[in-house]
C-alpha cells in the first residue's frame, strides 16, 4: 500500500465564510506555482517595479499570507513536499535533482569543508501525492509545466495526474528557452509563443473540457526561473521604467560568500514576470466566462525564494535577507495568495506562519476529504485560518545538508513563534534571530537569550532525529587556501554582474538578433 503524504500547495482563494456549504461539496482547485518567484516580486507584496495586476486580483478578492514558507530554499525538495505534505527528510529529496553530492561533489568543488549528503533522485512511487488522493475521490487531475521530480519512471502520470502537458524529466523547456518551439510535450505551440502563455492555454483547454466533474488543475510555470528572457517590447517598457525611477550606480553587495542584488530593476526579469502574469489572467478569464469562479479555489504560490545571488542574480528580496538557496528568509519565505469561490470581500491578510507541507491537507479539507485520517503527514490544514479562525501554534523546520549554487550553506532551521534558529553543519555555530524585531536577520540574539537558543536547538535536534535526517560528511581533502581563493573570486563575479546590468539597462541593447526567438514569424 502506498504511504499517504500531504502536499504543501499554493492556494489562491477568494475568501468567503461558509461557502462550501452553499456550493458543491467538491470545489474545483486551481493551483498556480511560480518557479523562483520572490516574496516581494508581486505588486500586492510590495514591488514598485514589477507589474502583476492579474495575480494581484487573487489577493484583492481573497487572502494574502505574509508568513508563508516553502519547504526548502530550492526547487525539487519544495515541490516534493507540496505534493506529499511531508518534510524533505521524510521523502528523501533534500536538494534539486541533478545536484552533486558526496565524492562527486568533491571532484567538482574540493574547497568546501563538507561533502553534501546523498539524496533521493526521484519522488518515490510509494509516496502518496495530492493528485492521487483527489483522483481517488472523483477529481479529474491535470498538470501543465515543470515537474523536476525524477526520471521517466516517476513522472506526473505515475503520481496521479491523468492529463500531463510539458512535464518532462530533463527540463528541456528551460534549456531551450521561453519561446517556441519548446519540446516534445508542447508540439502545438506556434513559433515565437511564450512558454507561460502556452502552458496557460493548455490549462484553459483542460478547464473547458472538464466541467462535468470536479477538477484539480496544477499550472506549474517555469517562469521566472532562468534563463531570464522576455519579449523586446517588455524589455523596452521596463528599461524605460528603470530610467524614470532612477538608475542606481550599483546594485550588488557581498553577503557572506556571493554578491547579492539589492535593487529590483532588471527589465528582463520584470518582463518575464509580466508574461507569467498575462498567462494567469488568461486562466482567470476562462474560469469567469465558464461560470466556474463560484465553485473554484485558486491558489498562487512559489516553490522557493527569488534569485538574488547565483544563477542570473535577478531580483532583490529586501527587506528579507538572501534569496533562493540560502538559509535566511529571502530563500524560504514566499508569496501565497488564495481566492475562494465567490469571494468579494476586502483584502484580508493572514500573518500566521504556514508551510508548503500544509497544502496537501488543506486541499483535502477543501474537498471535504478527511485529512486527519492520513498517516505520516507533517502538514496541517490551514483552511480554518481562511475562514477567520485560529490555528494551534507549532514550530516549522527545514533541513538542507548541501551547498547551494546561490551561496547557501549546509544548515538546519527551526522557526517557533517569532524566533528563528539556524544551525550550521560546517562548524556547529548557531544564529538566533527574532523576526518580529528584525525581519532582515541582521542581528543575532545568541548572547541576550541563551536559554531560548538552547531550547530551540533541542527542538531542532529532536526533530532531526525523528525524521532520520541525512547529514553531510567531513571533506578530508579540504584546503583553506582554495576556499579563500574562491571567496576572493566572488568580487570578480560582482564586477561582471554590475557590467551586465549596465548593458541591459542601456538603450539599444540586444541579447541576440531575434530576442531569443520571440520575433520569429509564425
Amino acid at each position: 500500500m502506498k504511504r499517504i503524504n500531504i502536499s504543501g500547495f499554493v492556494l489562491s482563494i477568494g475568501v468567503s465564510a461558509g461557502l462550501f456549504a452553499q456550493k458543491s461539496e467538491q470545489p474545483n482547485i486551481v493551483f498556480i506555482l511560480a518557479d523562483d518567484l520572490g516574496w516581494r516580486d508581486l505588486g500586492c507584496t510590495g514591488s514598485e517595479y514589477y507589474e502583476t495586476p492579474n495575480i494581484d486580483k487573487i489577493a484583492q478578492n481573497g487572502v494574502r499570507f505574509t508568513n508563508a514558507y516553502s519547504a526548502c530554499s530550492v526547487s525539487s525538495p519544495s515541490r516534493a513536499s507540496l505534493l506529499t505534505g511531508r518534510y524533505t527528510p521524510r521523502h528523501g529529496i533534500t536538494s534539486w535533482i541533478g545536484d552533486r553530492s558526496g565524492e562527486d561533489w568533491r571532484k567538482w568543488r574540493d574547497y568546501t569543508k563538507l561533502l553534501p549528503a546523498g539524496y533521493a533522485r526521484s519522488l518515490p512511487l510509494e509516496e502518496i501525492t495530492i493528485a492521487e488522493r483527489l483522483k481517488e475521490h472523483g477529481y479529474a487531475t491535470f498538470i501543465a509545466g515543470k515537474w523536476h521530480l525524477g526520471d521517466e519512471s516517476t513522472l506526473a502520470k505515475q503520481q496521479g495526474f491523468d492529463h500531463v502537458v510539458g512535464g518532462i524529466s530533463k527540463e528541456e523547456s528551460e534549456e531551450k528557452g521561453f519561446f517556441a518551439p519548446f519540446n516534445k510535450d508542447l508540439p502545438n505551440a506556434p513559433k515565437g509563443e511564450e512558454l507561460s502563455m502556452s502552458l496557460a492555454k493548455e490549462t484553459v483547454s483542460f478547464i473547458k473540457n472538464n466541467n462535468n466533474k470536479p477538477f484539480f488543475a496544477f499550472l506549474s510555470f517555469y517562469a521566472p526561473h532562468a534563463p531570464i528572457e522576455c519579449t523586446e517590447n517588455n524589455w523596452n517598457y521596463f528599461r524605460d521604467k528603470s530610467e524614470k525611477q532612477g538608475i542606481a550606480p550599483t546594485a550588488f553587495k557581498i553577503d557572506r560568500t556571493l554578491p547579492v542584488r539589492q535593487i529590483q530593476d532588471n527589465p528582463i526579469y520584470a518582463g518575464l514576470i509580466k508574461q507569467m502574469d498575462d498567462a494567469v489572467g488568461l486562466v482567470m478569464e476562462q474560469l469567469k466566462t465558464s461560470g466556474l469562479l463560484e465553485n473554484t479555489m485558486i491558489v498562487f504560490f512559489s516553490d522557493n525564494g527569488g534569485v538574488s545571488s547565483g544563477d542570473n542574480y535577478s531580483t532583490s528580496n529586501l527587506p528579507m535577507r538572501g534569496g533562493k538557496g540560502r538559509q535566511w528568509e529571502g530563500g524560504i519565505r514566499v508569496p501565497l495568495l488564495i481566492q475562494y469561490p465567490g469571494g468579494q470581500e476586502k483584502l484580508k491578510v493572514i500573518d500566521t506562519p504556514v508551510n508548503g507541507i500544509d497544502i496537501f491537507p488543506t486541499f483535502l479539507d477543501v474537498a471535504n476529504i478527511d485529512w486527519k485520517s492520513e498517516k505520516q503527514l507533517d502538514g496541517i490544514s490551514f483552511l480554518p485560518l481562511i475562514k477567520g479562525k485560529k490555528m494551534k501554534d507549532r514550530p516549522l523546520f527545514w533541513h538542507f545538508p548541501h551547498y547551494a549554487n546561490q551561496g547557501g550553506e549546509p544548515s538546519s532551521i527551526i522557526r517557533d513563534g517569532d524566533w528563528k534558529l539556524i544551525f550550521y553543519h560546517e562548524d556547529g555555530r548557531n544564529e538566533l534571530y527574532n523576526l518580529a524585531k528584525d525581519i532582515s536577520e541582521t542581528k543575532t540574539y545568541n548572547d541576550q537569550f541563551p536559554d531560548k537558543m538552547i531550547e530551540l536547538r533541542k527542538k531542532l535536534d529532536d526533530w532531526l532525529i525523528e525524521v532520520n535526517a541525512t547529514m553531510p560528511e567531513t571533506n578530508t581533502f579540504y584546503i583553506a587556501e582554495k576556499e579563500n581563493r574562491y571567496l576572493k573570486g566572488c568580487l570578480r563575479i560582482m564586477e561582471a554582474q554590475e557590467q551586465a546590468r549596465r548593458e541591459y539597462l542601456t538603450k539599444g541593447w540586444k541579447p541576440n538578433a531575434d530576442w531569443w526567438g520571440s520575433n520569429v514569424s509564425n
